[in-house]
């Protein structure tokens, strides 16, 4: 049976309000779709608390309960845009959650990771990365007041917007090449990454990378298998 992927929908932003991916998820047949996997940054921003859920989360929530009451595994990779997701609120929304996912489809074996912090010399982001997901962090912003919360995490992430629309406005081959190489060589058929908002795919020695397109875009899920 098959995975059905929703990379980038960033809900609450550009992908809108969440209605037509709600019902996209309340379609998918359980004979057919054996796993839903969020390949990271389903809304523009999601805080794994309460204090800090949207209209748009409130919907998501219940479709992606849906899923799991009718039998579909759900899988959450998180992106740069996830705070907290595991261990918070949500944590009963996926069978299973983290920042990379490895599963199967049809005999292929997927290793699936969102693709921020690929780039070892990026330092900014990787010590923004650092500093904002990180125990202390998370303390802070849960006992903030909502709104001085949801402030300093989207501030945090607005003084790194140029650095990400650089990094992404061309995709780091090279980088990506380099990260694959050694995921692959344990024993992974492709790495599946989310992130960049544009499908590619290559071939990396006897493997493969794919990129998933931005559900923003096209409004379509990726099926594997």
């Amino acid at each position: 049976m098959s995975v059905a992927v929703i990379a980038d929908a960033h809900l609450g932003g550009p992908g809108g309000s969440g209605e037509d991916l709600a019902e996209q998820l309340g379609a998918l047949d359980p004979g057919r779709c054996v796993r839903v996997l969020f390949l990271g940054d389903l809304f523009h921003l999601w805080i794994g608390s309460l204090r800090f859920e949207t209209p748009e989360i409130r919907r998501l929530a219940a479709a992606i309960r849906g899923l799991r009451r009718r039998g579909i595994r759900v899988s959450y990779v998180e992106g740069n845009r996830d705070f907290f997701l595991a261990d918070g609120a949500y944590g009963d929304l996926f069978d299973d959650c983290g920042r990379e996912v490895s599963f199967d489809a049809e005999g292929v074996k997927y290793l699936a990771v969102h693709g921020d912090g690929l780039n070892p010399r990026d330092w900014r982001y990787r010590c923004w990365r650092r500093l904002s997901k990180n125990a202390a962090s998370r303390w802070l912003t849960f006992r903030l007041p909502r709104a001085v919360g949801r402030r300093l995490v989207a501030s945090t992430e607005r003084g790194l917007a140029r650095t990400n629309r650089e990094h992404k406005a061309r995709i780091p081959g090279a980088v990506i090449r380099r990260y694959a190489e050694r995921r692959l060589a344990e024993g992974n058929d492709v790495l599946l990454l989310g992130h960049f908002h544009a499908a590619r795919r290559w071939a990396v020695g006897d493997g493969e990378v794919r990129i998933a397109n931005a559900w923003f875009h096209d409004r379509k899920l990726l099926w594997l298998g």
